[in-house]
């Protein structure tokens, strides 16, 4: 139980950090340049964002620790978190596609590789731990709002 608390805090501590790096590139064009652009009617508040992403990346964590205290040995645990790591950088260069270099179409090309690099990473996760794959359902479910949220402003824009 205590190796299994370890990697799942390791795990969410990094999961923080690209959350918090991503943010940097968000922050330098959230209360300028995207203030400015036409959104879809549901489009939520900008306060929303924060908590959200906060609590997605600490169940994203969870559930890459759950994998992992499995044994990076299986080959199902080297594989989904090899897929984990893939789509945590995806989803971190969203942002910067997005916010830092202010391209949504871009963005929109990334979001949708990070939304299959994600399914995989649930497939590879449930033969490893069901736990674990359901932790990643509300990340996977708010990604397919913000890839319609994206699609619309990239079509408003």
């Amino acid at each position: 139980m205590k190796r299994k608390l370890t990697y799942i805090a390791i795990c969410v501590f990094i999961c923080l950090i690209i959350g918090f790096l991503a943010s940097a590139a968000t922050q330098s064009s959230v209360n300028t340049w995207f203030v400015t652009l036409n959104k879809p009617n549901f489009n939520p508040p900008s306060w929303l964002f924060a908590p959200v992403w906060t609590v997605l990346y600490i169940l994203m964590g969870v559930s890459a620790g759950w994998v992992w205290a499995k044994g990076f040995h299986h080959k199902w645990v080297k594989t989904g978190l090899y897929y984990f790591g893939f789509q945590l950088l995806l989803n971190a260069f969203w942002s910067i596609a997005f916010f830092g270099l202010r391209n949504p179409f871009l963005a929109l090309l990334v979001i949708l590789a990070l939304l299959c690099m994600l399914f995989l990473t649930i497939r590879r996760f449930y033969v490893v731990s069901r736990v674990a794959a359901l932790l990643l359902v509300p990340y996977l479910l708010w990604v397919c709002f913000a890839t319609a949220l994206n699609y619309k402003i990239w079509e408003l824009n």
